[in-house]
């Protein structure tokens, strides 16, 4: 109607983040870059919108939930799905600017026409570390242990990283029979086991042409658990004669003796032979952390894909890479309350008085020098009740009142909002004593928290 108000609405899977959620967010982001960083990524940002041909042939069933369109100049675009694709294209566009091996990491958000459901978003954000330019397995084992160090960084409980490889996959379906021009079917449907089941997979495999006794044998194999060593040298042994096993198997060979010596704990991973990670572009090991409590699934994915760069550039380079979900994570952070965060940005409110507020501004940029972040009422005209009451709903914990006899004197009062006594101090005292106070009551938070 024109002239009359509009329903404020969101797009179906999309959100807004108000001040507390996104503190959390940024707690999150920070730790979790503060990792890519110690290990040497290097940040890189690239557009949200990419031609759509850059896009397209990479990431099989996943290229099915792209926004795509036509832009006012008639070219054919798509928002990014992944944060992967883009980074191919700026390592085939920009090759002799980069030193390899490069390592760069990007958080930011992606768009995909989802099923919206828990921890699954139409516009989500990815953490992605990656490495291009070395086929070593030294690589991954590196992104394996930026792996489990972000999710532990981040206070996740409980994780594990399932590490399998796909050519071996695909070799375990050679063995049980499955024509190697079905390979994609079998990553696909192996892919969903968790999801609908051995029954499930086994219907998906022969309703794709797959005998059924093959379809038996492939589950067969690709569930058999057991130790690492062992049942790596088991498949050494029953698949030496299969093509491609035995590469497979060394480079996971190779990657599980290397884990340890990059002080990855020993029960945060696991063979997994059923892994296969969907994306088409994967080539070689691939990794998935798992949070069973809450139940959100998948975390986290990763896996070396040596064909992508070429795609763009006609020659392969090789690449390997993480990228944690950060939805997900958040979701299990908070239903553990696994990192406390305050509400609001701010330390300390400066309460003022209208004949005060001068003064006030002044000694608010005073302890903003000093390293705190403080909040000036911009509300002189109300009472100092009215916004000491705003402030503690804020969760601002501390005040500073600026009141005019104690501003003759050179002084102000600091007043814990949650309980606690009101002290006076000297003006260039108050950053100190405004710390202290904060000092004290994390402390005591903390103590809280050990009980």
């Amino acid at each position: 109607m024109a002239g009359g108000s509009r329903k404020p609405q969101v797009l179906k899977g999309f959100r807004d983040y108000l001040p507390e959620q996104m503190i959390l967010r940024q707690e999150i982001i920070g730790r979790v870059r503060g990792v890519f960083e110690r290990h040497g990524f290097e940040p890189l940002d690239t557009p949200a919108l990419e031609y759509l041909e850059v896009l397209t042939g990479k990431a099989g069933e996943n290229e099915k939930l792209m926004y795509r369109f036509e832009d006012q100049g008639g070219r054919e675009v798509g928002l990014r799905y992944d944060l992967t694709v883009p980074l191919a294209r700026v390592v085939a566009m920009h090759q002799n600017d980069l030193a390899l091996p490069f390592k760069r990491y990007q958080i930011a958000p992606v768009w995909r026409g989802e099923n919206t459901q828990r921890g699954r978003f139409r516009e989500f954000w990815q953490c992605d570390a990656d490495i291009a330019g070395s086929p070593s397995m030294l690589a991954d084992a590196e992104v394996v242990a930026v792996m489990a160090e972000a999710l532990t960084a981040v206070g996740l409980p409980n994780f594990v990283i399932h590490v399998s490889h796909r050519k071996l996959l695909e070799s375990l379906g050679r063995a049980a029979g499955v024509a190697e021009e079905q390979a994609t079917t079998l990553y696909r449907a192996i892919d969903k086991l968790d999801k609908i089941g051995r029954e499930g997979v086994a219907r998906e495999l022969t309703g794709a042409g797959i005998a059924a006794a093959a379809a038996a044998r492939v589950l067969e194999l690709v569930t058999a658990g057991g130790e690492p060593e062992a049942l790596l040298a088991e498949l050494r042994r029953e698949l030496a004669e299969v093509p491609g096993a035995p590469e497979a198997l060394a480079e996971l060979t190779e990657l599980f003796a290397l884990l340890p010596d990059f002080g990855v704990p020993a029960d945060r991973y696991r063979l997994d032979l059923a892994l296969a990670r969907g994306l088409d572009y994967y080539t070689g090991p691939v990794y998935e952390a798992t949070v069973t409590e809450p139940k959100v699934g998948s975390v986290a994915g990763a896996g070396r894909y040596d064909g992508l760069v070429g795609t763009f550039l006609g020659r392969p380079i090789p690449a390997t890479g993480i990228s944690l979900g950060l939805e997900r994570i958040i979701e299990v952070v908070r239903e553990h309350d696994l990192l406390p965060t305050p509400a609001t940005t701010a330390e300390v409110l400066v309460a003022v008085f209208p004949e005060t507020v001068g003064a006030g501004a002044r000694v608010a940029a005073a302890l903003r020098a000093a390293g705190l972040n403080v909040d000036l009422s911009l509300q002189p005209g109300r009472g100092v009740g009215d916004q000491l009451k705003r402030a503690d709903r804020k969760g601002i914990p501390l005040a500073v009142i600026v009141g005019a006899a104690e501003l003759a004197e050179g002084r102000a009062s600091l007043k814990p909002l949650r309980g606690g006594e009101q002290t006076t101090h000297a003006i260039g005292e108050l950053a100190e004593a405004v710390r202290e106070r904060l000092a004290g009551s994390r402390a005591t938070g903390r103590a809280l928290e050990a009980l």
